[in-house]
């Protein structure tokens, strides 16, 4: 057979997913904050990118441009050749004068600046709330060192993680110097800290009580294991005594806190900022999006006139910039469009939960959202990504809004998140010695018009945190 070479032609569609188109499919994805951040870097990088002032000027008027410069002046055409690799799906020309909506209500306002009683304080760490116990216990300089030794050891949940013998080594000190020094630290505030076990952390709390249980101290000391496995019944075997007295003790107990580091776990105050606000007026819902901290982008006019005027290299460079800044440009307000009428969309179909409360969210898709505004299921997924909005009913992330159903009796869908809360509320009002099982929620629920299987109760009733039914019998409330 013989070996030829040919050459053939074929055309076929795909999609390229260039660098810019990329980034147009990333700012959707963007929380307000952090398109913030995006678009000053843009800012800094790109020298035809500027901000427009906005000392001294109002909202632009329907019909007058905003991202393009002031005044409109014809600009060349811009030679496509083997250089472009990044075509724009729009006309550059007309971009550059294109008219754009009007600014949302809220980049319009004047806003104050974060009131004082907002701001949180920096929280001290926990190694300095215990430093400063440390200073005023002792005026023996080795005892200080070997102390700062320990809580400089100690984890974020409180407990010493090295053994006293390397502290001993790296302190010149006597074994019996640092354990002089763990049982210092160990009287410090938080209770419980520096223990090197969750048993003698339980301890070191019981016995900080003048008046200690002594009931409670043999459980954890000698019935630590039965303890943690809930095997209440074998304590009380144990311990010769009823029931009901072991578990007073173990209510105590309960009421200990594992983990003493916990409060001092240096996680700042973070605000959530909504990224779109939906506000009642009259018998309406207004959308309005947060545009506070993006800035007005337009293309400087200086750069505008290099482009006629310039060389070929300057040109090229120039010429890369420009729709660099322009798909900025257009991105940015695609995205905010895009949110305005998945916003939107979402407030028309969860119209009852914004007038009444969460029993009355309904079960809601992409694919809704999506064929309301006829947009792909993947864009409304990116959209809703990282984004918060503000209701009546409270701030909520946008893809809490979308959740499956169940059936109720008159063929209506209601949402799982309305039949968690009925869960939860059945379950906090049931009597405490006889808790309900999975199967008699279900029942409850049936004769409430809704069919629920028991294994979606015990799915729901999981991911609320619930034990089950055997477990609440014998667990202690909380006082």
């Amino acid at each position: 057979m013989a070996m030829e070479a040919r050459l053939t032609q074929r055309m076929s569609q795909r999609v390229v997913m260039t660098p810019l188109l990329q980034q147009a499919i990333q700012l959707l994805q963007l929380s307000t904050l952090e398109l913030q951040e995006v678009v000053q870097k843009e800012l800094l990088e790109n020298p035809l990118l500027e901000e427009v002032p906005v000392d001294g000027e109002g909202p632009a008027p329907p019909g007058e441009p905003e991202a393009a410069a002031p005044a409109p002046e014809p600009v060349p055409e811009v030679p496509r050749d083997e250089r472009q690799t990044d075509d724009l799906p729009f006309d550059l020309t007309a971009v550059l004068f294109d008219d754009h909506e009007e600014r949302s209500l809220v980049a319009q306002e004047e806003h104050d600046d974060l009131p004082f009683e907002n701001i949180v304080r920096s929280a001290s760490s926990l190694g300095d709330h215990l430093e400063e116990q440390l200073r005023f216990a002792t005026d023996d300089p080795g005892l200080r060192r070997i102390g700062s030794e320990i809580i400089g050891n100690l984890d974020e949940d409180g407990y010493l993680r090295a053994e006293l013998a390397e502290i001993a080594e790296r302190c010149g000190a006597t074994p019996a110097d640092v354990e002089r020094g763990l049982q210092l630290v160990q009287l410090f505030d938080p209770p419980g800290i520096a223990a090197r076990t969750a048993q003698e952390c339980l301890l070191l709390q019981l016995r900080r009580d003048p008046n200690p249980d002594p009931v409670s101290i043999e459980i954890v000391e000698q019935h630590f294991e039965d303890l943690s496995r809930r095997r209440y019944q074998e304590i009380a075997r144990a311990l010769k005594l009823p029931l009901d007295r072991v578990m007073e003790s173990i209510e105590e107990i309960m009421t200990l806190e594992p983990k003493p580091g916990r409060p001092f776990g240096g996680n700042d105050s973070r605000y959530i900022v909504p990224d779109v606000s939906v506000i009642r007026m009259g018998s309406e819902y207004a959308v309005i999006l947060n545009e506070e901290g993006i800035p007005r982008l337009r293309v400087n006019s200086l750069y505008r006139t290099l482009l006629r005027s310039s060389g070929d290299e300057a040109r090229q460079y120039v010429e890369q910039k420009l729709r660099s800044a322009m798909w900025l440009i257009k991105s940015v307000e695609q995205r905010q469009r895009t949110l305005r009428k998945v916003t939107q969309s979402i407030v028309k179909f969860q119209r009852e939960f914004l007038d009444k409360g969460l029993p009355y969210l309904r079960p809601l898709a992409l694919r809704d959202v999506g064929e309301d505004i006829s947009m792909h299921e993947s864009t409304i997924s990116r959209v809703t990504t990282n984004k918060y909005v503000e209701t009546p009913q409270g701030l909520f992330e946008l893809k809490f809004f979308f959740h499956s159903g169940i059936a109720s009796g008159d063929g209506e869908m209601v949402s799982s998140v309305s039949v968690k809360k009925m869960i939860q509320d059945l379950l906090a009002n049931e009597d405490t010695t006889k808790p309900l099982s999975d199967q008699e929620v279900a029942q409850i629920l049936k004769g409430r018009g809704l069919t629920i299987a028991r294994r979606t109760v015990a799915k729901y009733r999981e991911e609320l945190g619930i034990l089950p039914s055997h477990q609440r019998r014998l667990a202690p409330r909380r006082r």
